[in-house]
């Protein structure tokens, strides 16, 4: 059995492997450069090198812009800032690279284009790229450095750690249409009051109400209850109207804060009341793609033969998502997201990845021959990038990522560890 499965090995072009092995690593860099994805070591140590890179160019930037530390340390702060500064080019080129995955509904092509042009695409952008620019347009090195600031954008990924600075994202979202009409009549008003006091005033301050739009500042700073007093109107009737448009301007400014309070108020009741009205599952799920050798291609959900509690929760076709029902039919190229059911009872499903190392006692067994419980079922072998349903003669290897399902605790029986 072992050296069939050597030939179908062997039949399996050269280029399939190749090109396997190139998406695996893409899907990697991907999962890496993600914010938040803290599943690896590798992952959560690029998140911190990009939080500490960030956090040190900014504070280099800021340092700069005193004359005694940028006399005494300019080299210094040349150095970090060339060091960072690469470090986001590298994380742009890193992030464009791996666009499809972040958008996998779109096409490769598309996928890269909606990030470039994308806010944080452009953002990350801006990071590095008016750092260079000088070099061939010496002449705009002052504008140049001023998109500089840019680079603070980056700090809203953080939000992908806490839940609390996503409910600010989610209140905007939600109340957006409410805020952009409450901003659209405060620049009514605005327009409407410069206009006004230019009509009252441009007699008797020809020079400081020059014309319809001379009155704007005036009306911002009034409207916004800032009143700098550097314009300000001298007649009885520019004063009354004055008064107005300051009662006014208190009024509109509540109602965006009215607006976004009311909406912090809906948002913190509702996560409140799904906390207070839920409870937990531990359900856990595994990813799998279907090859054009695989023996569920062809076959209605409800013909998989899964064991008892595991479900398909998923099947992603291209750019279609669709609720698997019994009588779906699985195709070559769909992935699947299968879970394991959460029970109340006092035999917990639990589904595990076991890595075969080379010292493994299942190394060179067929399925048929494993020492393991009734309660536990072998539902999947991943081996070199290629997803295998085991059968009774399929034959582990080391290196093979091993999937179990059963009823009880896995671990001590088998010496094995989770991945």
């Amino acid at each position: 059995m072992e050296k069939e499965e050597k030939n179908n090995q062997i039949e399996e072009p050269a280029v399939d492997e190749k090109a396997a092995r190139k998406s695996l690593l893409r899907y990697h860099t991907f999962r890496m450069v993600s914010v938040g994805v803290v599943d690896e070591p590798i992952n959560q140590a690029y998140d911190v090198i990009s939080t500490v890179a960030l956090i040190v160019n900014l504070a280099v930037m800021i340092l700069n812009t005193f004359d005694t530390l940028a006399e005494r340390f300019g080299d210094l702060f040349m150095i970090i800032e060339q060091i960072t500064v690469f470090f986001f080019a590298v994380d742009y080129v890193l992030r464009v690279y791996t666009a499809k995955y972040l958008y996998p509904e779109t096409s490769e092509g598309k996928a890269t284009l909606r990030y470039i042009f994308s806010f944080a695409g452009i953002i990350d952008l801006l990071s590095f790229l008016p750092f260079y620019l000088p070099v061939f347009f010496p002449a705009g090195a002052s504008v140049f450095r001023m998109f500089r600031v840019a680079r603070i954008m980056r700090l809203f990924r953080i939000n992908a750690y806490y839940d609390s600075l996503n409910v600010i994202t989610e209140v905007l979202s939600s109340k957006k249409q409410q805020l952009l009409s409450s901003v659209f009549i405060i620049l009514v008003l605005m327009v409407a009051s410069s206009l006004c006091m230019y009509s009252i005033e441009n007699a008797v301050q020809p020079d400081v109400f020059k014309n319809a739009f001379s009155g704007i500042w005036w009306a911002s700073s009034t409207l916004l209850t800032v009143g700098y007093g550097d314009i300000y109107p001298i007649t009885t009737m520019g004063k009354v109207l004055g008064i107005a448009i300051t009662f006014l301007g208190v009024g509109m400014v509540a109602i965006p804060t009215g607006i976004i309070s009311a909406g912090f108020v809906e948002q913190y009741t509702r996560l409140k009341r799904i906390g207070e009205s839920g409870s937990e599952e531990d359900i856990k799920f595994i990813h799998v793609k279907l090859s054009g050798k695989d023996d569920w291609v062809g076959k209605q959900v409800k013909e998989v033969g899964l064991p008892h509690g595991a479900i398909i929760a998923v099947i992603q076709r291209g750019k279609e998502v669709i609720v698997p029902r019994g009588n779906v039919v699985l195709q070559a190229g769909d992935r699947l997201l299968i879970g394991a059911e959460a029970l109340k009872g006092d035999t917990p499903m639990n589904i595990k990845e076991i890595i075969l190392e080379k010292g493994h006692e299942w190394n060179g067994l067929a399925v048929r021959d494993l020492d393991i419980s009734r309660k536990t079922f072998l539902v999947m072998v991943r081996r070199s990038g290629r997803t295998i349903i085991p059968k009774g003669d399929t034959v582990l290897r080391a290196g093979d990522a091993v999937v179990l399902y059963s009823q009880k605790k896995l671990g001590e029986a088998d010496g094995s560890t989770d991945t």
